[in-house]
């Protein structure tokens, strides 16, 4: 028979730190988890139960989330439905649990992209399957050249107006589109409350575009994904492709990626980890929570011991690379 869960009463003491999001009331753990790997129909329920406990233990409040997530397409929320059956019903309210539409879903035209139809029947679906009433947060997941943005913002605007979701956020837009967005929002009484974009060492994209310069002076939040680089900035690699590895199976991460130059250069940033006393994970996301802007970064984790480990950025001392 399954154990209850009890939150661990000490959760709000274990370590972790909260970031106001931009110029809003939010305050996001400035560690996050990610759903997008590890908790699909394709893994172990009892593992990804025993990550979400882990992190909700250590101050972890906010789980990010997308239609698509899994595999298959879906089974992320499913789980997550079912956790907040199982588990956290009790503390919805101490959960931040965010959501996104934007990228292929369902067959035909309306199941991808950024149209008014998409988003809101995605959203209703999403809820379904997370078994919950609102989300926190809702992101366009992608921008769309062909949508008209005003539809796909005037979507998120209503969305909130019809109470599924309390915030807005927009991911993987080009700073131009996002300027247009964030302006149409305020002028709409539901401001742009995160931004939400891929940043690690090795991707720096929304520092060289003016992403995350533009979110410092307008205050909205900023959230990084892929800190680690799928895996690259650990010291999985260092060695070799292990066969169990995202690598070797070469959906998401090609073996084609890791050419010489970039071993060299994770090598480097290894020995400067063990210098400080750090893992390359561990200094890896202290690099990204450095950066001017960022509220939160987003982790995967496959284990309770991986997550332990990279929770250990929120204490690192801080990794200025020029020093």
């Amino acid at each position: 028979m399954k154990e209850n869960y009890f939150a661990d009463k000490g959760r709000y003491d274990n370590g972790m730190e909260y970031e106001r999001c931009g110029r809003s009331g939010v305050l996001l753990p400035k560690v996050s988890l990610g759903f997008w790997h590890n908790f699909g129909s394709v893994d172990p329920y009892e593992r990804s139960r025993e990550i979400t406990h882990y992190a909700f233990d250590h101050g972890i409040t906010h789980f990010d989330l997308a239609n698509n997530y899994g595999p298959v397409y879906g089974s992320a929320e499913e789980t997550m439905g079912r956790l907040m059956d199982e588990d956290f019903r009790p503390y919805r309210d101490e959960l931040f649990i965010s959501s996104k539409a934007g990228y292929d879903m369902w067959p035909g035209p309306y199941g991808n992209w950024g149209s008014r139809k998409y988003l809101m029947a995605s959203l209703d679906q999403s809820l379904k399957r997370m078994k919950i009433d609102y989300v926190d947060l809702f992101y366009s997941h992608r921008y769309d050249p062909e949508t008209p943005l005003e539809e796909t913002l005037q979507a998120l605007v209503d969305i909130v107006r019809q109470g599924k979701a309390l915030y807005v956020g927009i991911s993987n837009w080009p700073l131009e589109p996002l300027k247009f967005g964030y302006d149409y929002l305020k002028a709409h009484d539901v401001p742009l409350l995160i931004y939400q974009g891929r940043l690690s060492m090795l991707d720096r994209k929304p520092q060289e575009t003016g992403i995350l310069d533009f979110c410092a002076e307008k205050g909205v939040g900023f959230i990084a994904f892929s800190p680690l680089a799928q895996g690259l900035l650990t010291d999985r690699y260092l060695n070799g492709i292990p066969a169990d590895s995202r690598m070797s199976k070469g959906k998401f991460l090609k073996e084609s990626v890791l050419t010489p130059e970039l071993l060299q250069k994770l090598r480097r940033y290894n020995d400067v980890a063990s210098s400080r006393g750090e893992t390359l994970a561990e200094m890896a996301l202290a690099w990204v929570l450095k950066q001017r802007g960022v509220t939160s970064v987003l982790i995967g984790a496959s284990s309770t011991a991986q997550l332990e480990k990279n929770l250990r950025c929120v204490s690192a001392e801080p990794f200025d690379e020029e020093l």
